[in-house]
């Protein structure tokens, strides 16, 4: 793992914020979980929002890949040892998913969903836990909008799940600019991922590579990667 923190510029949104949602979102909480629709500019957002038992030291909110979902095995076991740390997670639906379409949205409106999403899940928590700090995060496509919105967000720190540093086969096309971020950053990152090796992102990035894992992360080492990322979070959330 390359334990050097990024840093770069701050990489403001291509496009005005979401407005506030002009109707209360509706919630029907489960024990510690909470099932959240929130109306954004960029359309109807969801989010499944899961409380530790007692005062949460923090908030990470996660988005899902391109393809993908919420109960991806990374974010569900990233879900699942935040939660036993006692940080609350917030996984994130963008509103292509919730309207049942499978091709992503520009990224855009990727962005503008995002920022809403997150700032609603911050005032949830905040109204019991105020000054709650939050990290924002995501597998793949979901790491990209997080990295673009982390200042829009107030973050302070972004855990990336198979980041795509570049499309399969064409590592001149690189999204590293996206990684210039002016908070901490955690890449996790599979040795055989097509979209990018650990070797092959800049110094300047702390990542930690994924044993024997491609782009979903799965396999064996994927446990003592989610350590070695809750300890990183808990540390960036206590700073």
């Amino acid at each position: 793992m390359r334990d050097v923190p990024g840093k770069g510029r701050k990489r403001p949104l291509a496009s005005p914020l979401a407005s506030p949602p002009t109707s209360p979102p509706t919630s029907t909480a489960t024990d510690a979980r909470t099932s959240i629709q929130v109306p954004t500019a960029a359309g109807l957002a969801a989010a499944e929002l899961a409380r530790p038992a007692g005062t949460p030291t923090g908030l990470l909110v996660l988005g899902h890949g391109a393809g993908g979902s919420i109960d991806a095995p990374d974010l569900r076991a990233v879900t699942s040892a935040a939660l036993d740390a006692g940080i609350a997670v917030g996984r994130v639906r963008q509103p292509y998913l919730v309207a049942g379409r499978r091709a992503p949205a520009p990224a855009t409106q990727l962005d503008i969903a995002w920022t809403a999403v997150v700032g609603h899940l911050r005032a949830v928590l905040g109204a019991q836990s105020p000054g709650l700090r939050v990290v924002v995060g995501g597998r793949s496509s979901g790491a990209r909008v997080a990295c673009r919105t982390a200042a829009a967000t107030g973050a302070v720190g972004i855990l990336a799940l198979a980041f795509p540093l570049h499309p399969p086969g064409h590592p001149e096309k690189s999204r590293a600019s996206e990684l210039e971020v002016d908070v901490p950053l955690l890449i996790l990152q599979g040795e055989r991922d097509p979209f990018g090796g650990p070797d092959q992102f800049p110094p300047t990035v702390a990542v930690h590579e994924v044993s024997g894992a491609d782009h979903r992360l799965a396999g064996p080492a994927l446990p003592a990667a989610v350590s070695v990322a809750v300890s990183w979070l808990a540390a960036t959330l206590a700073n």
